[in-house]
C-alpha cells in the first residue's frame, strides 16, 4: 500500500503512479492511497487513468491537514490497513508520512517504508517549529523499517539532523518517463509560433510551483539583468500556485511586461523543452528537481541554486551551472554566457542529457524499489 498526500502536479506524484503501474504484478500487488490537492496545484489524476491505476481518495488527507481531519485519515488508513492487510506499506511525502506510518504501526503492518522527496526541516518555517519537526521525523523513523531519499546529499542531509542513521536511510533516485523529451528536437518551433515568439528569440524558463521555498523572485531579478544583456530574451514562468499574481505584478514593477509569459501548468513537456535555450532552477531548498531532470533529458542545459538534492543532479560547469541560493548576479550571467554560446549550451545539454538518462528512467526507479521491498521482506522473515 502506498500513501501520498495528494497527486498534485509534479515528480512525488509522477513518482508514485509509475511505481503503482510499474511493479512486477506477479510478486507485488499494489494499492495507491491519496488525498485531494489544493486550490492551485492541479493534479495528476490523467496520468493515473493512462496507466491504469485508481487511487483511493481520502478527502480529509491533504497537505495542511487540521487536527479533526488528521484524526479521521488516520482512523480510514488503519481501517484500510486491516482490511487489506498489505505486507508494506510506503508512504511519501510528510503528512501521509505521519499518518501513514502510525496507522500502520497500529495496523500491525510487517514493513513500513517512508520516502523523503524533499523536506521541510529548513527553509520553511521558523527555528522552534523546524527543531519540532526533528524530532517528531526522528521518532516516525524509529516506526520505520527503512527511510529512503531520492539523492545521496538528501541522505546525509537527514542524517545529519539525527533523524536516522546513514544505515537506516536508503538511496532511490526518482523515476521519470524520459524517452519523449530524448527526442523532443522535432517539436522545436511549436511553442514560440503559439506563444507569438519570433524563431530568433532566446528563451529562459523556469518551471515550478509558485509557491515560495521556489523563489521566483530571483529568477525574475536575473531576467531584468539578462533581459538588458540580450535584448532578444523573453522569459516563461511555466506553473501555478498562490503567488501567480504577486509575481505576475511584480515582474511588471521590474519593467518585464512582455517580456516575462506566465504560462500556467502545462503537460506538452516535449514541446516546452524543446523550444527552451535555458532552464533555470532559484529554489531556496529543494529535494531531487524534476524540472532540472526533465530539461537535461531533452539536451536544454540548466543554471540552478545549489540547494538540497540539486548537486546530485547538476555537476557545475560540465551540466549545468550551480550559483548561490540568493545569487541573481550568479544567476544572471550563467544564463546570459548560456544564451549568447549556442555551442557552450550544446555540449552542456547533450553531457546533462547522459548524465540523466537511464539514472533517472522509470525502469531504474521500478528495478531499484522492487529489490529494496524484496531486502525488506527477507529481513522481516528471518
Amino acid at each position: 500500500m502506498r500513501i501520498i498526500a495528494r497527486l498534485n502536479i509534479g515528480g512525488p506524484a509522477i513518482h508514485t503512479i509509475l511505481l503503482t503501474a510499474g511493479l512486477n504484478d506477479q510478486l507485488f500487488e499494489s494499492t495507491l492511497v491519496t488525498g485531494v490537492e489544493g486550490r492551485y496545484e492541479g493534479n495528476m489524476l490523467d496520468l493515473a487513468a493512462a496507466k491504469g491505476v485508481k487511487p483511493i481518495i481520502i478527502p480529509q488527507l491533504r497537505r495542511n491537514v487540521d487536527p479533526l481531519g488528521g484524526l479521521i485519515t488516520l482512523f480510514k488508513l488503519y481501517r484500510l490497513m486491516r482490511r487489506e492487510r498489505p505486507h508494506i506499506v510506503h508512504t511519501h511525502t510528510a503528512t501521509a508520512g505521519l499518518l501513514g506510518r502510525l496507522a500502520a504501526r497500529l495496523a500491525g503492518v510487517p514493513v513500513i517504508v517512508h520516502t523523503f522527496h524533499g523536506h521541510v526541516l529548513r527553509g520553511y518555517f521558523g527555528p522552534i517549529l523546524s527543531e519540532g519537526l526533528v524530532w517528531m521525523e526522528r521518532f516516525l523513523a524509529h516506526l520505520s523499517d527503512r527511510i529512503v531519499t531520492v539523492s545521496e546529499g538528501q541522505r546525509r542531509e537527514l542524517a545529519g539532523y539525527g533523524v536516522a542513521p546513514l544505515e537506516k536511510i536508503t538511496v532511490v533516485p526518482l523515476g521519470f518517463e524520459l524517452e519523449a523529451l530524448l527526442a523532443c528536437e522535432s517539436h522545436r518551433g511549436e511553442l514560440r509560433r503559439e506563444l507569438g515568439l519570433a524563431d530568433d528569440s532566446k528563451l529562459a524558463g523556469i518551471v515550478a510551483r509558485l509557491v515560495p521555498i521556489k523563489n521566483h523572485r530571483l529568477f525574475l531579478q536575473a531576467a531584468q539583468a539578462v533581459a538588458e544583456a540580450v535584448p532578444q530574451a523573453r522569459f516563461l514562468v511555466v506553473g501555478d500556485g498562490e503567488l501567480r499574481e504577486e509575481l505576475e505584478a511584480y515582474s511588471r514593477d521590474l519593467g518585464l511586461d512582455g517580456r516575462v509569459l506566465f504560462t500556467g501548468w502545462r503537460r506538452d513537456l516535449a514541446c516546452l523543452y524543446a523550444d527552451l535555450d535555458v532552464v533555470a532552477l532559484t529554489s531556496i531548498n529543494e529535494g531531487t528537481p524534476v524540472s532540472l531532470i526533465e530539461a537535461l533529458a531533452a539536451g536544454v542545459p540548466v543554471v540552478t541554486t545549489a540547494v538540497g538534492g540539486v548537486p546530485d543532479v547538476v555537476v557545475d560547469g560540465e551540466t549545468g551551472y550551480l550559483v548561490e541560493a540568493g545569487d541573481v548576479k550568479g544567476m544572471a550571467a550563467a544564463i546570459i554566457e548560456l544564451l549568447r554560446n549556442p555551442e557552450r549550451a550544446k555540449e552542456v545539454g547533450m553531457a546533462g542529457r547522459e548524465a540523466v538518462y537511464p539514472r533517472f528512467a522509470a525502469q531504474t526507479l521500478i528495478a531499484n524499489v522492487e529489490g529494496l521491498y524484496a531486502e525488506l521482506l527477507r529481513q522481516r522473515d528471518k
